[in-house]
């Protein structure tokens, strides 16, 4: 899988893969789209102290960063344990080059933007005090016999359903699904149809959304 580097409308970058003309980040922004679905719409409406987060998957490690960024801005002391899927790590040099560290004006997440790429994998790293990351290195669908605790939030942020439709369909939804606790929230990009009417049919409430920059709508899902 070749993927080429690329800078977005707002000035960040992400990864394309060439071939499938697939990217990690939207072309309009990977930065404001990051803050806009899993951020504002996401970590942002989520009350609970404790949360555990579940994200397919880790790609560029930019979903991280800027959750911890927002987490140490907020005055709510949350107590955060991040959950990161993923099958095909990019590699250190890509990671680096895509220089995340100067989308923060914390010296800390500055500092984090390459660190995570090192981190060992199927441990719980502690970033910061209340912040652990464990990454997972696996297929999506072998979510299904992994072990997590109830999920609060799910940042299902998988490639697009063109070139991994198979990823959006009822199989991997509903092992999602039976990761997350009752009133636990999905938020993706997506706003497809058929995903919103299987998330309805494995009992979510589904809200319609205005869509980060470059798109129209998004979803997010609450379970009931």
């Amino acid at each position: 899988m070749k993927r080429e580097l690329i800078t977005t409308s707002d000035g960040s970058k992400t990864l394309l893969i060439n071939g499938l003309e697939e990217t990690y980040h939207s072309k309009h922004g990977a930065l404001q789209e990051a803050i806009h679905v899993f951020i504002k719409n996401g970590l942002n409406l989520i009350n609970s102290y404790e949360i555990n987060i579940l994200e397919l998957g880790f790609g560029t490690g930019l979903n991280v960063l800027v959750t911890i960024d927002e987490y140490l801005k907020n005055d709510k002391n949350h107590k955060i344990k991040y959950f990161s899927i993923e099958k095909y790590p990019i590699f250190f040099e890509e990671a680096s080059e895509l220089s995340y560290s100067k989308l923060f004006s914390n010296d800390f997440v500055k500092d984090l933007s390459l660190k995570i790429h090192e981190l060992d994998w199927e441990a719980s790293n502690e970033l910061t005090k209340d912040f652990h990351l464990t990454k997972i290195k696996k297929d999506f669908f072998d979510l299904k016999n992994t072990e997590l605790p109830p999920i609060d939030l799910v940042y299902f942020d998988c490639f697009g359903a063109r070139v991994q439709p198979d990823l959006w369909e009822m199989e991997l939804l509903e092992i999602v699904a039976s990761k997350i606790r009752a009133g636990g929230l999905l938020t993706t990009y997506a706003s497809k149809g058929s995903v919103r009417r299987n998330l309805i049919e494995l009992g979510f409430e589904v809200e319609k959304k205005q869509g980060p920059p470059g798109k129209r709508e998004m979803m997010i899902a609450w379970k009931k």
